[in-house]
Order: structure tokens, then sequence, then C-alpha cells
């Protein structure tokens, strides 16, 4: 399955720790698009492990972590405007 993952952390009580270990994790299974959304194919063992380990990681009570899911990404359409980051993040 494809998916967006999009999350807001607040920095308040230890936050900056929090947004790092997020990004930490996220980046394991999905591909950095910008600032705090990721995306990418990813398998339901994968998307289990991925909202376990942020669920754990993430104050319920002051944080938001939103998954969008798509059955791939041709079903999803993307409209860019300004940079494309993705475009040049491939390069070395």
């Amino acid at each position: 399955m494809y998916i967006i993952l999009v999350y807001d952390i607040s920095l308040e009580n230890g936050g900056a720790k929090i947004w790092r270990d997020t990004y930490k994790i996220c980046k394991k299974y999905l591909s950095h698009v910008q600032n705090s959304v990721f995306e990418g194919e990813i398998s339901e063992s994968q998307l289990f492990e991925l909202k376990k380990q942020l669920s754990k990681t993430i104050r319920k009570d002051m944080d938001s972590l939103i998954l969008f899911k798509s059955r791939n990404e041709r079903w999803l359409e993307k409209d860019i405007l300004g940079v494309d980051i993705r475009a040049t993040d491939r390069f070395i």
C-alpha cells in the first residue's frame, strides 16, 4: 500500500526529542518529502510496526499524526507548486 504520513509535534516539554525520534522512525520506513511529511510504499506488517513505534513515541495529548492510505501511488494525484524537493534529493 502507499501512504502519506504527516505529523505535528509540539516543541513544549521536551518536544524536540520527540520530534527527532518521530523523524528517525518515519525515515526507516518511508521517504522524507518535506518538513514533517513522509510518503512511500509499505507492507501491512511494516505499517503495523511503524504505527506501534510511533504510538510509543508521540504524546497523545500534545502531538498529532495523520496517515493517508492508498492502494498504490498511481491512484494518488499530486500537484506540486514551487520547488519539487524530491527531484533534488537523489543527487550524491
